[in-house]
Parts: structure tokens; C-alpha cells; sequence
């Protein structure tokens, strides 16, 4: 009978995982000059090797996809090569590593696009808040909708974007369908008033999702793709009527691929309420079923025993304990995170944290 230990041995494609602790996506803005991965990032990333899998902070396809200064692309000859450094620091550790793939959409603002233009969107809706910009924090504006025929281009994009993780040495690449970018943005009711083929029923919001999984999975084979979705998160500005069954439906639309996983935000980074029936999604899948929200070394081990997930994903933890697997082992004290330091600046708050001794 399969373990469902934390520190068990778990297949996701033809990898074999050496725990079930993944280290989640984080966004840490130390990308260096032309958003190109530096040594730094590499070192960062070989620190937490022993997760049984990394994801790496969210990384645009394009450069109309940047929502942030400092954050890596995948897009680039440059890029790659970065990537590279990072990918070989991890893999010398013994570790596994797929690069999140991301286009923000909405979540941008001119300053950070080519020639000022404007922000993308599936609808001409201008999200409540405010964007991370150069210069500080501004209003977000009003995006533009995307043309109908403008978006085969950008699926186009995310193929690409894979084959490229490919030649930058990376393991595998998640979709990133959640958090209230692009993705997210047509899949949710509330950013997403289309009235093509894109909008209005269930399966015309998940169209956009579906053709981008179509595209990477025959890109470089879905056993080498994630896809991450938050079904309840109104992080971004994001609402749906009907969340559970939008999800659902997602879950079962994506169970057919044959993923290398479902990675699920499970309740709202905002509020902190969980109200959705995630074991229903996972049961919907039908395939490897990665957890994320808050969850500490009892949380995690009590949802594998229960069998409500078959990995969990860390971030904040993760952030600052570079040896997070081996302190759960030995439930070992845990170092604090430095929230002044999560974005942006140098090593400190992001390679200094201490292991133990």
C-alpha cells in the first residue's frame, strides 16, 4: 500500500520526488537587468534543494506579461541562461525544479510594458487597488480587452515560453492559472464579461486555460506540466458567482491531460477563509493533488494521513528555512520570515537565513 508519509518517495510523471514537501511559487523581485536570473537566485534556489520539488517564483512569458519590477521572464536568449545557473545549482544538490509559468494580464501597469503600453485583459475592467511599479505604488488603470485574434499569439507564448524552461534544464513548468492573472482572469465570472467564444458559459471562460494547456502539454509532454488555480482567492480584485462549480469544472476539464499535478490555493489569501470542498476537487482530478494555504509541519501531516492531498506546498516557511524538511524532521524550531525583505533588495532576507547547526 502506497505511504502517504510526509518523507515517502511520490511520482509525479516519470520524476520521483524524495518527500512530498514542495516549496511554492514566491515572487522575490531579485531578478537582475533584463528580468535575467542571477547567481544569487541560483544560490537561493540550491538552499532548498530538499523539497521534493521547487517551483520557482512566477516568470513572465512575454514582455507584455510583466506585473512586476525585478521578476525573472522566460523568453529570452539571456533569461535561459540565467535560468541555467539555477536549474545546475539545483540539480548538483540532488534537487527537482519547474519554473511557474505567468502572463499577469490586468495586474500591470504601463510603466513596466513596452512603449507605455496598455494592460491586457479578457474585459475592459479596471481592478480595485494598486500596481508595484518603479516609482512605487499607483493606482492600477484601466486595462484594454484583448481582440479575439490576439489571443492565439499568447497561447503561442506560453508553448514557447515551455520549450525554453526545456532548454534552461528545468524538470517541468506550471501553469499559472491562479492569484488573479491572466488565466485566472478568464476562468472568473467577475473579470470576464466577453461575449466571444471566450466568455459567458463555463466552458467558454475555461477555453483560454484548456488551449494553453493543449499548447504546453504538446510542447513538452503533459507529464511534465502543473497547473495551479485559487478558487475562492479574491486576491487581485477576483470574484466568481459559483466557485465550487467553476473549479469543478476546471478539475475536470484538466483531469484528462493526465498532469504531473492539480497545485490548489486552498481558501483566500485575503480574508483567510476556506469555504470551498477541496477534497471534491481533488476527487474530480483524478491525478496527483498538490495542497497550498497556510500549512504548518501538523496541517500538512494530518491532510496526507487524511488523504485529502498527495503533496503539499509551502511558501513562507520555505522562504526562511532553507532546510525546512530536515527541521520538520526533527520538529526543529523554525526561523521567523522577514516580511520587510520578501521583495526585492539583496542576499539578506533572501540566502541569509541560518540553517541548523
Amino acid at each position: 500500500m502506497e505511504s502517504y508519509d510526509m518523507f515517502s518517495p511520490f511520482k509525479i510523471g516519470s520524476l520521483s520526488l524524495k518527500n512530498r514537501l514542495v516549496m511554492a511559487p514566491m515572487t522575490r523581485n531579485r531578478a537582475g537587468e533584463g528580468n535575467v536570473p542571477q547567481d544569487l537566485n541560483a544560490k537561493y534556489y540550491a538552499q532548498r534543494a530538499e523539497a521534493g520539488l521547487l517551483i520557482t517564483e512566477a516568470s513572465q512569458i512575454s514582455p507584455q506579461g510583466v506585473g512586476y519590477p525585478g521578476t525573472p521572464g522566460i523568453h529570452s536568449k539571456e533569461q535561459v541562461e540565467g535560468w541555467k545557473k539555477v536549474t545546475h545549482a539545483v540539480h548538483k544538490k540532488g534537487g527537482l525544479v519547474f519554473i511557474q509559468l505567468w502572463h499577469v494580464g490586468r495586474i500591470s501597469h504601463p510603466s513596466l510594458l513596452p512603449d507605455g503600453a496598455k494592460p491586457v485583459a479578457p474585459s475592459a475592467i479596471k481592478p480595485e487597488g494598486n500596481a508595484f511599479t518603479l516609482k512605487g505604488l499607483v493606482p492600477f488603470e484601466t486595462p484594454r480587452a484583448l481582440e479575439t485574434e490576439e489571443i492565439p499569439e499568447i497561447v503561442a507564448q506560453y508553448s514557447r515560453a515551455a520549450k525554453l524552461a526545456m532548454d534552461a534544464g528545468f524538470d517541468g513548468v506550471e501553469i499559472h492559472a491562479a492569484n488573479g492573472y491572466l488565466i485566472d482572469q478568464f476562468i472568473r465570472d467577475g473579470s470576464n464579461k466577453r461575449k466571444d467564444q471566450y466568455g459567458g458559459s463555463l466552458e467558454n471562460r475555461l477555453r483560454f486555460l484548456k488551449e494553453v494547456t493543449d499548447a504546453v502539454t504538446t510542447a513538452i509532454g503533459a507529464a511534465k506540466v502543473g497547473v495551479r488555480i485559487s478558487p475562492e482567492n479574491t486576491f487581485n480584485d477576483m470574484k466568481d458567482s459559483n466557485p465550487q462549480a467553476t473549479f469543478n469544472a476546471a478539475a475536470r476539464m484538466l483531469s484528462s491531460y493526465k498532469l504531473a499535478f492539480l497545485h490548489a490555493v486552498e481558501g483566500d489569501f485575503i480574508t483567510g477563509e476556506k469555504l470551498l470542498n477541496y477534497r471534491e476537487l481533488k476527487d474530480i482530478f483524478k491525478g496527483p493533488y498538490m495542497a497550498n494555504g497556510g500549512y504548518d509541519l501538523d496541517r500538512a501531516r494530518n491532510s496526507l494521513k487524511n488523504r485529502d492531498a498527495d503533496l503539499i506546498s509551502i511558501g513562507k516557511l520555505f522562504l526562511a528555512n532553507p532546510d525546512l524538511v530536515e527541521r520538520f524532521k526533527k520538529r526543529a524550531p523554525l526561523n521567523t520570515p522577514d516580511e520587510a525583505t520578501f521583495y526585492g533588495g539583496d542576499a539578506k532576507g533572501y540566502t541569509d537565513y541560518p540553517f541548523l547547526t
